[in-house]
């Protein structure tokens, strides 16, 4: 005999349901796609049925690793471990202070409730402004340009998918990813029925990806050329009259700053430098005009470029000037039922966001949303002097391999004083640790996407009650946050994190204007993520509660996203701010752009597929088996032309890797792919598995951290300008 548990899938933005079944003996069986899952409707990606070998496999780690006298990472006890933090950490806060120490969070915390909520007490118990995060590798230009525009970093607006009749897609292959900041399960089926009710799929990409494959039209264009084509659009738009507010009109400043900006990018000026003929950037302006509905989505194709904060945030001008902003079938916002960042308080007018308040110790980037650009991560440990980071503390993420430049990141760790992590394996990052702090297995823990429900394209509620009991010795993620902030607040190893944790809710409890005590007693005896998960769902705007959740194990549909404005605002002048100056200030270096030309070296990109989710899933053997998916994707007229045979060496100015050279006519010529997230065959990991897989390499050894998008402090991975010769 058996049961079927239900599970919404950890392990990327689209929230799929999952129907997991549990044999007699605790063992998991099948898993497959819940067919009433009120999102997803039974769809499931290759990943998804493999939680049953992340949670078998012999290389994750169940118990806390401590280094030892011998160099060497050895099984400890969590006490012993929490007082070898203890140890280690307080002097370095004594001596040379707290900005001494620093903290980089990485993608997986959002796939966790844990994660979500609880590293914000421990950054502010350590009190330190050295803070990093994936962020700036991969979408800070997007949350940069909403900021700004609406009053909060996560208010960008979602391409309605379901009503559309037009979408023009840029820097996107959700049929590889799932989809990203717009949340939603099967993305190539709701690409598919736009098509088949009548409307349109444009793909803009320098390589024919397989979403660009089943779109209605390809548009290729030249790597970091994105800000370019979408400035002539809105310039197309002006001079054409086509420009209509619709009833977004009220509530917009700043029309006229935008009409100027574009002067100059007209589509003959920026066709030498995009690729793409002057005819067909004005048929795509006129058929964005022209459609019912019509929305304008870029993903992290045009984060991860060098204007990236301006091709961001002339995604929303186009929504915004075609009349498709707040409008079914263009661009909205969702209504998220719990720690909605646009529905607490007062709506419309609000603080806003404020940028560049201090500035990073070597270089002098400025922080954004309290955290440095990770392009200066390394150089802050290893660049002697007052302020030197000497500690680092590493949640959930891989910064050694998923950062640029990652090779010197990989040798500053090697002779920073303390390197802690809360980590799953022995990766590259962790195997410079000395102490690793594991959190629990997915399966063992209850779970609510309250980051990805605030940019779902549909307003959906769903929370997963844990599908296997706790493993022993393991421990919650969220003590462990606790613990650690209790120690970085001097209260000592021993301490209870029930002191952190009712903190919390006591603080959550007070800024919606209730008593804490009285809050805590309401929700007993629930404690952790999901007692602040329940008053959040009875504080959001649906009045929800946790219990009715699990009595739904297959969610709660909430409806379509429906208009919003003005009351979704946030800014302080309480308008859509369609010209920030940060922003607007930013399109001279655009200008300037104009005239480049292609200096005759290769460019690269980065590229996704299904079965990859950054570095988390190469220990999985289901996962990795089959063809070699980490090759070099090369043109065939480039192949002949540099002569390359089955492998090449690719190099930049930070270092180089030999690739297996895969030929393709997907891509432009002058244009060469890697997959990103390769590359754990590195001595001292522990991954038997992705540590085997031939050919893997990481494409960030060829990243450069002096390339940055400035505004947003974003790295510069795609449009490196790199040099291919055989190897």
């Amino acid at each position: 005999m058996s049961e079927l548990r239900y599970r919404t899938c950890p392990l990327c933005e689209a929230t799929c349901g999952l129907e997991i079944e549990v044999k007699d003996d605790g063992a998991i069986g099948r898993i497959r796609g819940d067919r009433d899952d009120v999102f997803s409707h039974g769809f499931i990606c290759p990943k998804g049925s493999t939680l049953k070998q992340l949670h078998e496999d012999p290389d994750r780690l169940r118990t806390p690793m401590v280094r030892g006298d011998d160099g060497e990472l050895h099984p400890a006890t969590w006490d012993e471990a929490f007082a070898e933090v203890e140890r280690r950490l307080m002097p370095i806060i004594e001596v040379h202070g707290r900005n001494a120490v620093a903290v980089y969070l990485g993608n997986p915390n959002v796939h966790n409730m844990s994660g979500t909520l609880y590293p914000r007490f421990f950054l502010r118990a350590l009190g330190s402004r050295n803070v990093y995060s994936a962020a700036t590798a991969d979408q800070r230009p997007k949350e940069v340009s909403a900021g700004l525009m609406f009053g909060h970093l996560l208010s960008y607006p979602l391409p309605d998918i379901d009503r559309t009749d037009y979408l023009l897609m840029l820097g996107a292959n959700p049929y590889e990813s799932n989809g990203s900041l717009a949340t939603a399960p099967d993305w190539p089926g709701r690409l598919e029925a736009i098509i088949e009710r009548g409307g349109r799929v444009v793909v803009v990409d320098p390589k024919r990806t397989k979403t660009a494959d089943h779109a209605s039209k390809h548009v290729p264009i030249r790597p970091g050329a994105d800000a370019l084509l979408l400035m002539a659009l809105v310039n197309v738009l002006f001079g054409d009259d086509l420009v209509d507010l619709g009833a977004a009109a009220e509530y917009v400043n700043g029309l006229d700053d935008v009409r100027a900006a574009c002067e100059g990018f007209t589509p003959e000026a920026v066709a030498p430098a995009t690729g793409i003929g002057a005819g067909v950037i004005r048929r795509l302006a006129a058929e964005l005009a022209a459609a019912p509905t019509a929305a304008v989505y870029g993903r992290i194709g045009t984060c991860t470029q060098e204007f990236g904060t301006l091709a961001s945030w002339l995604v929303d001008v186009l929504n915004t000037i075609t009349g498709n902003l707040d409008k079914p079938g263009g661009a909205m916002w969702c209504k998220a039922a719990a720690g909605g960042s646009n529905t607490r308080g007062e709506g419309r007018v609000g603080r806003g966001v404020e940028l560049g308040r201090h500035r990073s110790r070597v270089r002098g980037l400025p922080e954004t949303y309290g955290e440095y650009p990770v392009v200066c991560l390394a150089e802050e440990i290893d660049t002697p002097g007052d302020g030197q980071v000497r500690a680092l503390f590493t949640l959930g993420g891989n910064p050694a391999s998923s950062t640029p430049n990652s090779e010197r990141l990989a040798r500053a760790l090697e002779d920073i004083e303390l390197l802690v992590s809360v980590d799953v394996y022995v990766n590259e990052t962790t195997r410079h640790a000395h102490v690793i702090l594991p959190a629990p297995s997915a399966l063992t823990r209850g779970h609510y996407d309250i980051a990805f429900y605030q940019i779902a394209v549909r307003n959906i509620a769903n929370y997963s009650s844990s599908v296997l009991p706790p493993e022993e010795g393991s421990y919650d993620e969220w003590r462990t946050l606790c613990k650690l902030a209790l120690i970085a607040q001097g209260k000592g190893a021993d301490a209870d994190p029930a002191i952190v944790d009712d903190a919390a809710i006591r603080t959550m409890a007070e800024g919606a204007g209730r008593d804490g005590d009285d809050v805590i007693a309401e929700l007993a005896p629930r404690v952790g993520p999901e007692r602040l998960l329940d008053f959040m769902l009875r504080t959001g705007p649906y009045k929800l509660t946790l219990d009715e959740l699990i009595a739904n194990p297959h969610g709660i549909d909430l409806g379509p996203m429906e208009p919003r404005l003005p009351e979704v605002l946030r800014t302080p002048s309480g308008m859509i701010e369609l010209a920030p100056e940060a922003i607007v200030a930013d399109v001279a270096r655009l200008r300037a752009a104009l005239g480049r030309r292609n200096n005759g070296d290769m460019v690269l990109i980065g590229r996704r597929h299904v079965r990859s989710n950054n570095s988390w899933m190469h220990n999985i053997n289901v996962l990795v088996k089959g063809n070699p998916r980490c090759t070099l994707q090369v043109h065939p007229d480039d192949v002949a032309r540099l002569g390359l045979g089955s492998e090449a060496t690719v190099a930049s100015r930070t270092g180089s890797v030999v690739a297996t050279v895969e030929v393709s006519d997907a891509l432009m010529p002058g244009v060469v792919s890697l997959p990103h997230g390769w590359g754990q065959n590195v001595k001292g990991a522990r991954l038997s598995i992705a540590g085997a897989v031939e050919g893997s390499v990481n494409f960030n050894v060829l990243a450069d951290e002096n390339l940055y998008d400035p505004v947003s402090g974003n790295a510069v991975l795609n449009g490196i300008s790199v040099t291919v010769t055989p190897a």
